[in-house]
């Protein structure tokens, strides 16, 4: 396992050894003692899988406000997503800038996003399945968003007229957002 560093302090890259033969492939996405032994001491609590049925759907930006803040491990099991992370840890020299990555279930990796992180994602493909893991539970009373096409945060996204939820659709803008982290 390869655990890849980004531009933002605390987000990362996960590359799994991945074995192919005729038969099909093996891999092993998460081992908490190799993820520990990379700094990484999450002890995930909850799974979670979206299907997104049509191209262009656009989920996020999305947190959880502190006590139940989490970091997230995602990964595509079908398809491919345009993953996003914005830091909104106030205190971070990167606080408000954003990264994005291709992940797909052709290339394996998965991305690691660590507490003090709004996320959103955009299919790239019709039926893309994404797995992430969360440590700590979904509480809807401490769930937060930031709007997906925010003009201060400026996400290059890949579509013009993604396929939203009502609730993506009226999230806050950055500007007045006020930092839980």
């Amino acid at each position: 396992m390869e655990i890849i560093k980004t531009e933002i302090e605390g987000l990362l890259i996960v590359k799994p050894k991945v074995f192919k033969d005729k038969r099909g492939f093996f891999l092993e996405p998460y081992s908490r003692r190799a993820f520990s032994e990379n700094g990484i001491a999450n002890q995930f609590v909850q799974d979670n899988h979206s299907l997104s049925v049509e191209k262009g759907v656009l989920r996020g930006l999305h947190f959880q406000k502190p006590p139940y803040a989490q970091a997230k491990l995602l990964r595509v099991f079908h398809g491919s997503i345009y993953d996003v992370a914005v830091d909104l840890r106030k205190e971070s020299p990167t606080y408000g800038k954003w990264r994005g990555f291709i992940l797909t279930n052709e290339n394996f990796k998965l991305l690691y996003i660590p507490i003090g992180f709004a996320h959103g994602f955009c299919t790239l493909e019709e039926n893309t399945e994404v797995f992430y893991k969360c440590d700590n539970f979904y509480m809807p009373e401490y769930e937060g968003s930031i709007r997906w096409n925010d003009p201060l945060i400026n996400i290059d996204w890949p579509v013009n007229e993604p396929i939203i939820s009502e609730r993506d659709s009226n999230a806050s803008f950055f500007k007045d957002f006020t930092s839980p982290f």
